[in-house]
């Protein structure tokens, strides 16, 4: 299949098209306007693979992604392209409304003018995938599970975004015929992830000899998805999942922030002991908690796993393992980043902003 992916250079983004590409066989279009989380070296083991192509291009430019379309011809979309840090939507929510709302209308657009001139035939093979997140669902008490049914109840910035897009993506499968496929996932962790998320954040501070800062009392509880898990379900719910489906993707691994930062460090005693001998977890700080953070995610993935077959193949030790031990064995990739504009500094703290960043 030839497969337009917007946001490939991000985090999940290139996870997923490394295993399009060298996996499923492939040819990947690989849409990214490069800003701060999206990397080119994130992808250098596939320079000069002629099956993917990385364009430098924003999904809100709308003549772009016309041409991207005319020229490419795609028989899937998978769109991942987004704002996705609920900290930086909360310092500055004006990028969040144009790149997870006005883009993903700018890209619905493209792709139904491209739909509308398609064949028969190629209008059956056609698919749509809009790539989601389980926090347009709020939050859960101590118990309960999120599933396809649950009502929208959006809390951030960042949350309320993607809900907006979630329903744009149902609007035009419904007016407009768009083959859609809708997905909703619990929080990723795993190689290439932007060092602003709790993992990278809690691996990088610990190695550094900085404090790790754990909000509020850590008892917010996620559900952690590996990310290479998270790409094989999207290309499952792709190829085999029925058109105006909702389908949750979740790690069934559901961890206190705490419990999961004190997991971190004592994989990092075992890898990387400290100098003098002390566990990590004595660099453990408490923070003030973030504003509208969210207590409980729980992710029911019953839907994928009876229609499609999918779950997912790392258990709750297994993943963040292989994730501590490749941050360690990729420090090169991590320091270019951290050479930049970002400094492992918090964010969200909640000032002031002019609604436009």
């Amino acid at each position: 299949m030839k497969i337009l992916v917007t946001g490939g250079a991000g985090f999940i983004g290139s996870n997923l098209v490394r295993q399009l590409v060298t996996e499923h066989g492939h040819d990947v279009l690989n849409v990214d306007a490069l800003t701060y989380a999206g990397n080119r070296h994130s992808l250098a083991d596939l320079e000069g693979n002629a099956r993917h192509r990385l364009v430098q291009a924003d999904i809100c430019d709308a003549a772009a992604m016309q041409k991207l379309f005319a020229d490419f011809a795609p028989d899937w979309v998978m769109h991942l392209a987004a704002e996705s840090h609920v900290d930086r939507s909360i310092d500055g929510p004006g990028a969040f409304i144009q790149t997870n709302i006005t883009g993903t209308f700018t890209l619905l657009q493209a792709a139904r003018a491209h739909f509308e001139k398609l064949t028969c035939e190629a209008r059956d093979r056609f698919r749509f995938l809009h790539v989601s997140t389980d926090e347009v669902y709020g939050s859960l008490g101590a118990t309960g599970l999120f599933t396809e049914e649950t009502p929208y109840d959006p809390h951030s910035p960042y949350s309320a975004s993607k809900a907006a897009s979630d329903h744009l993506a149902r609007a035009w499968a419904d007016t407009y015929k768009l083959p859609v496929l809708v997905t909703n996932c619990s929080n990723n962790y795993g190689p290439f992830q932007f060092p602003e998320k709790l993992i990278p954040v809690v691996i990088l501070k610990a190695l550094r000899g900085e404090a790790i800062p754990v909000y509020g009392k850590g008892e917010n509880i996620r559900d952690w998805l590996y990310v290479a898990d998270h790409a094989e379900a999207l290309h499952t719910v792709i190829s085999k999942g029925r058109i105006g489906q909702t389908y949750n993707i979740g790690g069934n691994n559901e961890r206190r922030n705490i419990d999961l930062v004190r997991l971190l460090c004592a994989l990092l005693d075992e890898l990387r002991p400290r100098a003098d001998g002390l566990s990590y977890t004595k660099q453990i700080t408490f923070v003030t908690d973030r504003p509208g953070h969210d207590l409980r995610y729980a992710i029911d993935a019953t839907k994928i796993k009876t229609e499609l077959g999918w779950t997912p193949k790392q258990d709750h030790t297994s993943g963040f393992r292989q994730t501590v031990q490749w941050y360690l064995d990729n420090e090169t990739w991590t320091s270019a980043i951290l050479n930049g504009s970002y400094k492992l500094e918090r964010l969200g703290s909640a000032a002031p902003d002019s609604g436009l960043s």
